[in-house]
Formats: structure tokens, sequence, C-alpha cells
């Protein structure tokens, strides 16, 4: 979440900063206003209680001397009465301050370029060159058919839309690059680790899934439970409310999960094949560290996930995002983008973030610097995402046959 008190002392550069995630205008000015009237109403309130402390040592001045107190011992219970009521109205906007400043997104970094939406995002790097093929390259699931890996009809039939049955080799190969992705992850100093499933909401609000994205997500019914979206989500929240050693940071985590989205705003978008799923393996990387390391830990996390696709030979580029392509929690993102040659462009696979300290205020995760108890930064990234990986071998590997050669890699893990 937002550091309140910094978005109230300096409204209109932060609100100038959010512009760049193309934050509601109404809810910048919804936002100004309750902390217009916050600051007026807590003087008041200061007001009423000096005046309050004022009276009462003077009461007990008149109670010494012999003096009369009853004119000042109802103005004291009527002050009292004016106290109880101002205290309502400041908790009340306080609480209204923080309701909306949980649905406004992170300040975007310095680095993040101005623009609308991905046809905005910065190409950093090119990394390895597309394969070329000398006759024409089919889409994954038209390979998925002819070799018998993905079921598509049999995942609706089961579940309904955006579901897949992977089978056979595919099965083999899916488990491969989860074993071969946390091996290589752990190599990099990445610690293992295995999480729930479902998560409750303080757990989602920590990580800022929750309040502005419930509709997204798969609730459990009559719980207050939901299926995760990400390992990002208990992985970070393993420190919910917790005071680190700085001895101890940077922590650096990797985990496979499967994760679950509703995908409530991509109607219409990469609704055949395997591209877009509401449920989809994926290896995490998550890292907590002090706020002085945090932009080097972000790019040992993307060189991570970057060498994890070159190691497999697969060509892909790194784009730094755009304002309006970031993230609700993220201050600067990294997406690598792997190739894939039945579809001829690149396509995500990975996204790596630095949030900051605004998962860290929302989930209370904070470390000892000396006597003080200071906020971390939390990261976290892909690596990879299982089923986009499978696809990106799928084409890029395919033979004239429509058979599929495997990365030299993963042969230990097949």
């Amino acid at each position: 979440m937002l550091d309140i008190k910094l978005l109230q002392n300096n409204f209109e550069e932060i609100s100038t900063k959010l512009r760049k995630k193309r934050v509601d205008e109404t809810l910048l000015e919804e936002l100004k206003e309750i902390s217009i009237e916050l600051k007026e109403r807590k003087k008041i309130l200061e007001e009423l209680q000096a005046e309050q402390n004022k009276k009462s040592k003077m009461f007990g001045v008149y109670a010494k001397e012999g003096k009369d107190i009853n004119e000042l011992k109802a103005e004291l219970s009527k002050n009292k009465e004016e106290i109880a009521k101002a205290n309502e109205i400041v908790k009340e906007l306080e609480d209204k301050l923080t309701k909306i400043a949980s649905t406004i997104p992170n300040i975007p970094d310095e680095s993040v370029p101005d623009g609308e939406d991905e046809e905005d995002n910065i190409e950093l790097e090119k990394i390895l060159t597309p394969p070329s093929f000398d006759f024409t390259p089919k889409e994954h699931w038209d390979l998925a058919e002819s070799n018998g890996w993905l079921d598509f009809k049999r995942g609706v039939k089961l579940s309904k839309s955006r579901f897949t049955v992977i089978r056979h080799d595919g099965a083999k190969l899916a488990r491969a690059l989860i074993n071969y992705m946390i091996k290589f992850n752990e190599d990099r100093g990445f610690k293992e680790v295995m999480v729930p499933y479902i998560a409750n909401r303080e757990t989602l609000v920590g990580t800022g899934q929750l309040p502005k994205f419930e509709d997204d997500l798969f609730k459990i019914e009559d719980e207050d439970l939901f299926l995760i979206p990400t390992a990002e989500v208990p992985l970070t929240n393993l420190f919910n409310d917790e005071i680190l050693s700085q001895d101890e940071l940077p922590i650096k985590l990797t985990s496979y999960t499967e994760c679950f989205r509703k995908e409530a705003g991509s109607a219409g978008r990469d609704t055949r094949g395997m591209i877009r799923q509401h449920q989809f393996s994926k290896v995490e990387l998550v890292a907590i560290s002090e706020p002085k390391d945090s932009e080097k830990v972000f790019n040992e996390m993307v060189d991570c996930a970057s060498d994890l696709l070159k190691s497999l030979g697969l060509a892909h580029r790194k784009v730094l995002l755009c304002g309006g392509d970031l993230g609700f929690s993220a201050a600067k993102t990294i997406d690598l983008e792997v190739w894939l040659p039945g579809q001829g462009k690149y396509r995500e696979i990975s996204s790596i973030s630095n949030t900051f300290d605004f998962q860290a205020r929302r989930a209370k995760i904070r470390y000892k610097d000396g006597k003080k108890n200071r906020l971390v930064h939390t990261l976290n990234g892909s690596s990879l995402a299982v089923g986009r990986c499978m696809i990106a071998i799928m084409e890029n590997y395919q033979q004239r046959d429509g058979s599929i050669k495997i990365p030299k890699v993963l042969e230990p893990y097949m």
C-alpha cells in the first residue's frame, strides 16, 4: 500500500507519478479531498485536546485553592463530548482514506517509461537468434494434436474452457521442466519452498490481489479462502507481520505451484491452445531484501530467468514495461518474451517485478536496522510459466515430420 503520510505531504508529486499508471483521476481527487478534510479535522481534534489539558490543569488549581469549579467542570464535560465526536470523525476519515488507498497502485519507478499499453513497452535486449525452418512451422495446438500431448476437448469436458489435459510425453516434459527449473534456481541461490495452494484474505491483501482484484480469483464457497493466482502470494506472506534480522537478508526463494485465475479481463484473447489458462503450472522466484539491495536482486532475478531460457535454447527478449502496462503492485517490471515460430512473434513467458516497500507495508514485513524497524523491499518473478515453456519447446524444436525434439538439458529429467 502507498505511504499515506507521503501521499498527504506530497500529493501533487505522487499523483503526477501515479498518472503514469493511468490511475482514475476521480479517485485521486477523492483521495485529495479526504486527505485535506482529515488534516483539518485532526487540527480541530488537537486544539480540543490542548484545551482539555489546559482546563484540566486549571481544575486542579481551582480545587486546591477552594474556588468554584462548577462552571469549569461543565466546560470540561462539554469539551470531552466534543473530543469524542471529533475522534470518531477522524477515525471514519482515516478508515475511508485507508480503504481508498488500498485500491491505489504502487508508484512507478523513475526508470518506467510513459505509455498506454504493451505497444509502448521498450525492448531492452534480444537473446539468441530465432530458429529458421525449411518448412512452415506449426502452432502448438496442431503439434499437440499430432503428438497426443495436449487434450483440449477433455479439459473442457472435465472443467470448462481454458482447462487442458496434458498427456503422455507432454506430461513428462512438464514435470521435467518443473524439476529442471527448481534445480536451476537453487543453483542461483534460491531455496525451494512448498506452499499451500489456498490462501486466506489477509494473505491476498498483503500482496495486493485484494481488495481490488477479487473478481479474478477463484473463491472457496462458504470460506474466506481463495485458490492462489501465483506462488508470489504465499511465498511473500511467509513473513507477514514479522520483523526479520538484517543478517538474513536477502531471502531468495523458489517454488512450484499450480496457479488459478478467472482471467476476467481476457475475454476473446488467446481462446485457442494453452497460452491463457484458468489453471497453469509455474515456478516462481521471490526475494525479500533491504531497500539498498533490491535493484541488484532484481537484476539477478531477471538474469536467472533469462539464463534459464538460454539454457533451453529458446530465443527471447527483455522488455521494460511502460506505466500503462505495469501491474498493480509493481514499481518496475521487466518481461521476458519467448519467440514462438508458429505465431511468428514474441510472447510473454516471465514477468519480474520489484514492488519496493508497497507489499511490505500492506503485509507489515520489516527488518531490524540497528534499533529501528524498517520496511523491506519485496520482489517476484516467473521462472518460468511451465505451460508457455512447453509451447515454446514444441514450436521451436518441431521437426518436419511433426515430431518434437527435447532440449539436451532436459534429457536427464525425462
